[in-house]
């Protein structure tokens, strides 16, 4: 990247600005620059694309996205430390990185970009699915987005395309199953980060659905949160506070099932029943 971009290799960015990753803000920096190329090629060609990242930290990726043609990147950091580093980017790059200095579960997304919108980042783990959840479930679609390409901890990527009767099946399975295309993209080791988590990682892309079985936004998170609140039990058990029998009978659904054996489409029909 150093040969490719002319800026500096990211451990000596990040040495020379005591960047030392921090456990409460769900850092761990991304160091690979083969990776985070990789990244960002998985968004597809960013020709005339704005993407939006959340976490850029000392912006490995942010570099790799430039590199790659987007036309702008917004950045959204929390941490003012590393916004001296995302300057030299900035800078090296004149008019095409906005930096917002900021809490990205506080930020409107919807009024940060121009034309194609694309998320791609390396999400922080503490923030990251509550992130997805809010892209996933805005009352007006299609969404400001046109893909979204994230990495998460493996356990929350194999969540996000689970289908019915997978061990990983849940709300978030059924919310992005609903709503999106979501597919693996590739796992990145521990080995990769600085510092390295215990965990491997998932990179995971996201496209909308043009046309998602009608459904009310609220009413879907009531079903699923029910269902899978209490996922071992039997489903007229587990509904019973928003309609239990009456209501799985109203949208012909077997009161016996558990949870994890519903398809999107049922999900939907309850929501819809209620």
């Amino acid at each position: 990247m150093a040969a490719l971009d002319g800026l500096p290799p990211l451990r000596d960015v990040i040495q020379r600005h005591g960047l030392d990753a921090k456990k409460a803000l769900g850092q761990n920096f991304l160091l690979d620059l083969n990776l985070t190329q990789k990244i960002a090629r998985t968004a597809g060609p960013l020709d005339d694309i704005t993407v939006i990242e959340v976490g850029p930290g000392p912006g490995g990726l942010t570099r790799a996205i430039l590199a790659l043609g987007a036309k702008k990147v917004v950045a959204i950091e929390r941490d003012p430390r590393c916004l001296p580093a995302l300057a030299e980017i900035s800078g090296h790059y004149p008019g095409r990185l906005d930096v917002v200095e900021g809490d990205a579960l506080k930020v409107d997304f919807e009024s940060l970009g121009e034309g194609p919108v694309r998320i791609i980042a390396n999400l922080p783990y503490n923030v990251g699915t509550q992130l997805l959840v809010n892209w996933l479930l805005p009352e007006r679609w299609p969404p400001f987005w046109q893909s979204m390409t994230l990495m998460f901890q493996r356990e929350v990527a194999l969540r996000i395309v689970a289908g019915a009767d997978d061990d990983h099946y849940g709300r978030l399975g059924v919310l992005c199953g609903w709503r999106t295309k979501a597919r693996l993209a590739f796992d990145v080791p521990p080995q990769a980060f600085t510092p390295p988590p215990k965990v491997t990682s998932t990179v995971v892309h996201l496209e909308p659905t043009d046309n998602p079985i009608p459904c009310a936004v609220s009413a879907l998170e009531k079903v699923t949160q029910a269902a899978f609140g209490q996922r071992r039990k039997m489903l007229r058990q587990s509904l019973k506070p928003i309609g239990g029998e009456a209501l799985l009978g109203k949208a012909g659904i077997d009161p016996q099932r558990r949870a994890e054996t519903l398809t999107v489409e049922e999900f939907c029909r309850l929501a819809n029943c209620l």
